[in-house]
């Protein structure tokens, strides 16, 4: 692969793809914290995007090295992401449950920085096929794709992030319950289409 138009683009278009099930849990972050600070947002948005950045790499390192060890390690990865993003929205659903029930007045309560790692994880750990198709490129070339595709998602993200608090604030009630919906969503969705596809 040269340096040209065609490798950027591609990269952009990777990273698009790749950030769907981010910038999903990004709006579903938004929903559950209407009143999130640009500066939480943005955090939250570098985050994914440095997992995004770092999935990449890691597959491209293991394809380079230990190819074997991640060919078994690559049929666990559907599995870890369902388990994951279901066990964060179910904990947004109870959360927004118990609040529906009687508990309106309560504060939400803010996902933490584990949380936040978490979902980064959960929603960037299938971008380590991606060291797949990018296993051919020399180092350079590699980390050049994975930052394109962190600055990708991270515009992704944040927008998720803004469209999730405009809708947070009309739906504050629901919030939480259709946020964990979401997460749980994708975590099924991530481990359907594994063997769908």
């Amino acid at each position: 692969m040269e340096w040209t138009f065609l490798f950027v683009f591609n990269s952009v278009l990777l990273g698009a793809g790749l950030a769907m099930d981010a910038f999903s849990v990004s709006m579903a972050n938004g929903l559950n914290e209407p009143d999130m600070s640009k500066r939480r947002g943005a955090a939250i948005a570098g985050t994914f995007a440095g997992f995004q950045a770092l999935m990449p790499m890691t597959g491209w390192f293991l394809v380079r090295t230990v190819s074997e060890a991640f060919g078994a390690f690559h049929k666990l990865i559907p599995w870890i992401s369902l388990v994951l993003l279901c066990f964060i929205g179910g904990k947004m659903l109870v959360e927004g449950l118990r609040r529906g029930s009687g508990e309106e007045d309560a504060p939400r309560p803010k996902p933490g920085v584990w949380t936040i790692v978490l979902q980064g994880i959960a929603t960037s750990i299938d971008a380590l096929s991606v060291g797949f198709t990018i296993a051919d490129y020399h180092a350079p070339m590699a980390l050049a794709a994975s930052l394109i595709i962190a600055a990708v998602t991270f515009l992704i993200c944040a927008a998720g992030v803004k469209i999730g608090k405009v809708f947070g604030t009309k739906l504050a009630r629901h919030a939480s319950v259709l946020g964990g919906v979401i997460l749980i969503g994708i975590g099924i969705e991530i481990f359907v289409s594994s063997f769908i596809g």
